[in-house]
């Protein structure tokens, strides 16, 4: 990719322009991109630097060039360099085992077809100029997204893309997905405002829509998808990078046991010089003693165990093999079985410290019912019978929650049917329900699906539905309900979309009876304080929301109010003027919907209960005894968030929580020192406290001036929710922990826009679930549930841990004991250099050792129920990490003077 900046870095990078059917004057980077590891051309410097940076192939290669020097080598020219292409061979071939499209000015897309750049929607095949879009390779959300063009192209055909001129100006490459900020400029006639909802990404897939025309705006790593990619890194674990020091202890051995023998050479030859005419005698000068030892160098340099690393590839595929085995972290539902995409990282399992999860198909299966509500005062729904049986058996049958255990009691129809006091509220609040939201109708045949951009609409949707009144037609200007039979059509005039400032979400319709209405959901906290004088049923509401709270389950209130014409048209003008900014055009929409969200009058409010995966309370209960930190990093609304967080226990209520919640650099930096000075020598240490913060407060957090006070403020709490997060936010929230506090991380996730953190982690586990294989196909480790991570690091990743470790330790006395042999031989053959064993004897020694396989593979330290029950113990049964030194000591002792290693043993068990 030739012209591939560095644009990640910036938000926003200088003004383009785009010039329609002028492709001589648009500079487009190449739109071919690669997301693998290896190329063709890449794999043999690549992987040969990753086994060079092995301090022991290093070693190995350096002295096979010294046995290619004539009459330098005892051993022959070829005991080291067999060995070491085997190895190299081997892990070539595990290497290999586990690891262009051009576009135009103008792109047609057919149904089903992934985008190929980012483009500006000119026309399509469907009414109005509609299109639906997938999104989860993106965002992760597996609902349609509809699209509409502009009004000045939408009758634009293939036929008359020639005779269109004019120019497209936009903001430069960035990897926002969510906003877009440009002006079309079509020859002859008025500038248009072109937003988001004009723009296709690359990496969307096209449905329900057979054909559609853009503008490329964003070509290759230009494109946001690309913005928020990074360079997949080479991976190595903590065990070998600390054994690699180990070797260079060992290196250091082996120069001292050189010299020694060059100075028992010169000692032994000065007092037998005469007497070893057999030998034949020279003068020693700095030359012969610098050849001699080399000479020592290449006899004892066996010391460093070339077979651990033939060996540790080997231990380390069987184990692989054991984790793709196991049968726990089977998932019956869709016959997956986990897998180790990758065995170079089996042991860093055991070591995981820190643990960034995400939400969304992660820690719940993307289903939510609606199980409650209050209207009027009134709750409806049944009190008794929670979900509970059905979330035990999600494992087994996912579906069974669509199925039942969602809203069930009869008393709200039959109030509505039988003309109770309150059935008009009823009336409304279901029709609120119905119109009030961004879903998406598709048929299939005669089934239809609801696509929701968040589970809790679709949630409703289907509860309304269940109530006899079902949405059955979205337009971009109507949307078509059928209400106990009866089909009516409302006008949609504006969508006032919802954002994590704002907390709701609201509607401005033109009712079948003429009137102008404007339908709102949100949090209590914003439509309390919005509400009318003249609401009823406010206490009442009240009490109702906080016993849905304490049940677990999440809540919207529900409301309206009407305008007359003269309220919408001064709106209006403010809405066009706001919707034109280029500069902070957010906040500007934002202030614009506050002029008219007011005077609401309160309906009631609906209970949506979210269900989670199997056994995540528990598997993180697990984990956290085990001493893991859990953050949870989500592209998903801050409300959300934490409602999960509570679900799966990783948030408690009497766990104190800090917001950050700030809108500039200022106010951000002011909160994060307010914060770090109440919690004064505690800064720094786990503390029983929950942060909370989103992707816009986060932008800020990073800032230099910021940065180090939030992550020491950040680590010094129990649990932390990162809210609203760009792909690329989550990778670098990992990358900041990781470099900070130099402990093992583990990102899991399943969708595309969890991608970045997988990779940035220390090891990155991938969910096969319903968002695709992105992750999948990016991780180090793949399993269908996250319960599954329990037994995948406290058993497998503890056993890892330990059978790798002890292979290491094996592999260093077993060439210890070959090797001093070595040396108390050159006692009694004048420090000649000479060699006791066969030369082929030596080099076969140490290609591999069949006991070690067999021990280090199968070996446990506890069996794996013990691991489970009590998760700390996976960190006491390992001793390398943090005491490798006195270990690799007591290996040497014991391969030269096995008795006194015995005595030595009950000191280094202190």
């Amino acid at each position: 990719m030739g012209c591939q900046q560095s644009l990640q870095g910036s938000d926003v990078s200088k003004v383009r322009t785009i010039y329609l059917n002028e492709p001589i004057r648009n500079n487009f980077c190449k739109n071919s991109i690669s997301t693998a590891k290896y190329s063709i051309w890449s794999f043999l410097p690549r992987y040969l630097y990753l086994q060079f940076s092995k301090a022991a192939n290093a070693f190995f290669l350096f002295i096979t060039i010294l046995q290619q020097i004539p009459d330098v080598s005892p051993t022959g020219k070829y005991t080291t360099l067999l060995p070491l292409m085997i190895i190299l061979t081997i892990s070539g071939i595990k290497e290999i085992v586990e690891d262009y499209v051009k576009v135009g000015d103008i792109v047609k897309a057919s149904n089903g077809q992934f985008l190929p750049a980012d483009m500006v929607l000119i026309s399509s095949s469907e009414p109005e100029a509609t299109c639906y879009v997938a999104t989860s390779n993106l965002d992760g959300e597996t609902n349609l997204k509809i699209r509409q063009a502009l009004l000045e192209t939408a009758e634009v055909q293939t036929e008359q893309l020639s005779s269109l001129s004019g120019k497209i100006e936009c903001e430069g490459p960035n990897r926002h997905f969510s906003t877009f900020i440009g002006t079309l400029y079509l020859n002859g006639k008025s500038p248009v405002a072109v937003g988001p909802d004009q723009v296709l990404l690359r990496g969307t897939q096209l449905k329900n829509t057979r054909w559609i025309l853009g503008i490329v705006v964003y070509t290759g790593s230009e494109t946001k998808f690309m913005q928020n990619s990074i360079k997949l890194p080479l991976k190595r674990s903590t065990v070998e990078k600390v054994t690699n020091v180990q070797i260079l202890v060992l290196f250091l051995l082996l120069l001292a046991m050189s010299l020694v023998s060059c100075v028992g050479a010169i000692l032994w030859k000065e007092g037998h010089g005469g007497d070893i005419w057999y030998i034949g005698t020279k003068d020693y000068s700095s030359h012969s003693l610098g050849f001699d030892i080399l000479v020592f160098i290449i006899l004892y340099h066996n010391l460093i165990p070339i077979s651990l690393l033939v060996t540790l590839e080997i231990v380390k595929y069987i184990q692989a093999l054991f984790i793709n085995w196991d049968e726990d972290m089977h998932y019956e539902g869709n016959n997956v079985y986990a897998m180790a995409r990758t065995s170079n990282l089996n042991e860093e399992l055991g070591q995981v410290k820190y643990l960034f999860s995400d939400k969304t198909g992660t820690l719940t299966c993307n289903i939510m019912t609606l199980k409650k509500c209050t209207i009027a005062g009134i709750i409806y729904g049944n009190l008794s019978n929670r979900s509970d049986t059905i979330l035990d058996n999600l494992s087994a049958s996912p579906s069974a929650i669509t199925e039942s255990g969602g809203f069930n009691d009869p008393t709200l129809l039959q109030n509505f049917e039988n003309g109770h006091p309150t059935r008009d509220y009823i009336k409304e609040f279901l029709t609120l329900l119905c119109v009030c939201h961004t879903v998406v109708p598709e048929r299939d045949g005669g089934n239809t699906t609801y696509q929701a951009s968040s589970p809790d609409e679709a949630a409703l949707v289907k509860g309304m539905k269940k109530l006899g009144f079902v949405f059955t037609t979205r337009t971009p200007s109507s949307v078509t309900i059928n209400a106990m039979g009866e089909n009516f059509t409302f006008e949609i005039l504006n969508i006032l979309e919802f954002s994590s400032n704002r907390k709701r979400m609201s509607v401005i319709v033109r009712t079948p009876t003429g009137k102008l209405r404007l339908y709102c959901k949100g949090a209590d906290t914003v439509i309390y304080e919005r509400l009318s004088d003249d609401s009823l049923f406010v206490k009442e509401t009240l009490s109702h929301l906080e016993y849905f709270a304490k049940e677990g389950l999440r809540t919207l209130c529900i409301a309206y109010t009407d305008l007359t014409e003269k309220q919408y048209q001064q709106w209006l003008l403010l809405y066009k003027k706001a919707s034109t900014v280029i500069q902070d055009r957010r906040q500007s929409l934002e202030e614009c919907y506050d002029h008219i969200e007011k005077e609401f009058l309160l309906l009631g409010a609906t209970a949506i209960e979210d269900h989670l995966q199997a056994r995540v309370p528990e598997t993180i209960t697990t984990l956290l005894n085990a001493n893991i930190k859990i953050w949870v990093l989500t592209g998903d609304k801050q409300e959300t968030a934490i409602n999960i967080a509570y679900s799966c226990k990783l948030l408690s209520t009497k766990m104190p929580c800090i917001r950050l919640n700030s809108n500039s650099l200022e106010a951000t930096q002011q909160a994060v020192n307010q914060n770090c000075q109440d919690l004064g020598i505690l800064l720094g240490e786990e503390n029983d406290l929950a942060l909370i913060i989103d992707g816009e407060t986060l932008k800020y957090a990073f800032h230099p001036e910021v940065k180090r006070s939030f992550v020491n403020l950040a680590l010094s709490c129990r649990a932390v929710l990162c809210c609203r997060l760009s792909p690329l936010q989550k990778a670098e929230i990992v990358d900041v922990v990781k470099k900070h506090v130099g402990a093992i991380t583990l990102a899991i996730g399943d969708g595309a826009n969890d991608v970045g953190m997988i990779q940035m982690a220390h090891v990155g586990v991938g969910i096969s679930g319903n968002e695709g294989m992105q992750a999948t196909n990016n991780s180090d480790f793949a399993i269908a549930q996250f319960s599954y991570l329990e037994k995948l690091l406290l058993v497998h990743g503890a056993w890892n841990y330990f059978r790798v470790t002890k292979c290491i330790l094996y592999c260093f006395y077993k060439n210890v004991v070959f090797y001093v042999i070595e040396l108390w031989f050159a006692f009694v053959n004048g420090f000649s250099g000479q060699i006791i064993f066969e030369r082929w004897c030596i080099g076969l020694y140490n290609v591999v050792s069949i006991p070690c396989l067999y021990l280090i593979a199968c070996e446990t330290s506890v069996t794996f129920l013990y691991c489970l029950r009590l998760g700390s113990v996976s960190k006491s049964i390992i001793c390398i990490h943090s005491g490798q030194h006195k270990y690799i000591f007591r290996a040497f002792v014991a391969a030269t003077h096995p008795a006194e290693a015995q005595a030595l043993h009950t000191w280094f068990q202190s």
